[in-house]
């Protein structure tokens, strides 16, 4: 729909790319049974198996929030309130007025009424607009406490984005309980917004935690036996669980080398974990890597 002038093989390689600049909203774009989520994904029941993948990608898109001047449709259409409908229609409204300035822009949206924006407008962010606190997850209805909260701390919405580093340090010298209490606010919301100013426009993602891959380790022939390194966990199966540990082609851990005896490898691992691992055998021509769990890892 994008590039309909251009093969298959172009439009390829721009889908590769758009991944390493924002992978999520690149692959929404894919419908989620076409991803490969597990060498038993097609004796399971389809429409069920499509039903959950959607409801997961729905709950990632809306943990993560979206740039509203920036989402495609494909994105837009997952967040709460939205649907295909509504998603094109920002979309063509942002192509015939230019990029929102405010949340509040969105009312403005043919077919997007009040109750849909309620339940949009908090997972919508918009960088640089005129108001600073669009650019937050906290929602335009508890901006008023948001404002009280900064002031307590003397700073400007503006500021949440300038002074980073600053800002949580002063948040957490505040008594909350006391200061719900002078305002009359809920605390239990004064809590959660101090929670989002505390990271404005934050990717969740960014908080995950990261393996350290040695650089001097980049292919396959880098690799020697007996080498330690860190990997995440790619792909669990009933036979063990491949890793990758930065060298473009995955490692397998048979179940046989997780330290114990398993039946089911997800038992000890999970799609996502960082482990550290010894490399046991590396066959180049056959593009094989094998892996040993290491027991005493502090894996997460």
């Amino acid at each position: 729909e994008e590039f309909p002038n251009e093969d298959v093989t172009t439009r390829g390689a721009i889908s590769i790319a758009r991944r390493v600049q924002d992978p999520l909203a690149e692959y929404v774009k894919i419908p989620p049974e076409a991803i490969g989520v597990g060498m038993y994904q097609h004796d399971v029941n389809q429409s069920e198996l499509k039903k959950t993948l959607d409801r997961e990608v729905e709950s990632v898109v809306n943990l993560v929030g979206v740039n509203l001047n920036t989402a495609s449709e494909h994105l837009l259409k997952y967040i709460s309130g939205l649907n295909s409908r509504a998603a094109l229609n920002i979309v063509k409204h942002r192509a015939e007025n230019g990029g929102f300035r405010s949340r509040k822009e969105l009312l403005k949206v043919s077919g997007l009424g009040p109750k849909a924006f309620e339940q949009a407008a908090g997972f919508c962010r918009i960088i640089n607009g005129s108001e600073a606190l669009d650019g937050t997850s906290v929602h335009p209805e508890s901006y008023e406490i948001a404002r009280d909260i900064l002031n307590s701390a003397d700073f400007d919405p503006e500021e949440l984005f300038t002074k980073k580093e600053e800002v949580p340090a002063k948040l957490d010298e505040i008594d909350l309980d006391a200061f719900s209490k002078e305002k009359g606010f809920n605390p239990i919301t004064v809590r959660e917004v101090v929670g989002m100013l505390k990271k404005p426009g934050l990717d969740p993602r960014e908080e995950l935690e990261k393996p350290i891959l040695r650089t001097d380790v980049l292919s396959m022939e880098d690799l020697s036996t007996g080498m330690e390194l860190e990997g995440t966990v790619r792909n669990v199966v009933d036979f063990g669980a491949f890793v990758d540990i930065g060298v473009k082609q995955d490692g397998l851990i048979h179940k046989s080398k997780m330290g114990r005896r398993v039946r089911d490898p997800l038992e000890v691992l999970s799609v996502g974990q960082i482990v550290k691992v010894r490399v046991l055998e590396v066959d180049t021509k056959r593009m094989r890597i094998g892996l040993e769990l290491l027991t005493n890892a502090n894996s997460t």
